[in-house]
């Protein structure tokens, strides 16, 4: 089983918000999302929460990309731009620094006309344990 499968099933709070990987491989992953009306805050748009939830996935599954167990230690968001119900968001996570302990990653996310909607960037910790993707679960 790949990643990208075990990820799509077994991240329980990914498949409840609508969070699905649809590209991953070492170093890079790309993951959507759209808007639904349970993303909306009572203004009307997408909750910053939610625009989280989808870049730390994307950011998950890719420092966790190189089979070795992985765990976020501090992410930053900026949100540029707001999304609206019906946008289909995709969030692209990229390895800037490949570190043996601390990596770093910067994730991009646009909405389908291709327009940046906000920015993360993310340092993780990884163990010198090999991750088994059965132990994902």
């Amino acid at each position: 089983m790949t990643l990208k499968e075990i990820l799509n099933t077994n991240d329980r709070f990914a498949v409840l918000s609508g969070v699905q990987l649809v590209e991953v491989r070492e170093g890079y992953v790309k993951a959507q999302m759209t808007v639904m009306q349970n993303h909306l805050n009572a203004g009307g748009v997408c909750q910053g929460g939610a625009l989280f939830t989808l870049g730390d996935l994307a950011f998950a599954a890719m420092m966790n990309s190189h089979g070795k167990l992985t765990f976020g230690i501090g992410n930053t968001i900026s949100f540029l731009r707001s999304a609206k119900e019906g946008d289909v968001l995709t969030a692209e996570a990229t390895e800037v620094f490949n570190h043996h302990k601390i990596p770093y990653c910067e994730v991009k996310i646009t909405n389908q006309d291709g327009c940046l909607v906000c920015t993360m960037t993310g340092t993780a910790y990884r163990k010198d344990v090999e991750m088994p993707f059965d132990g994902l679960m």
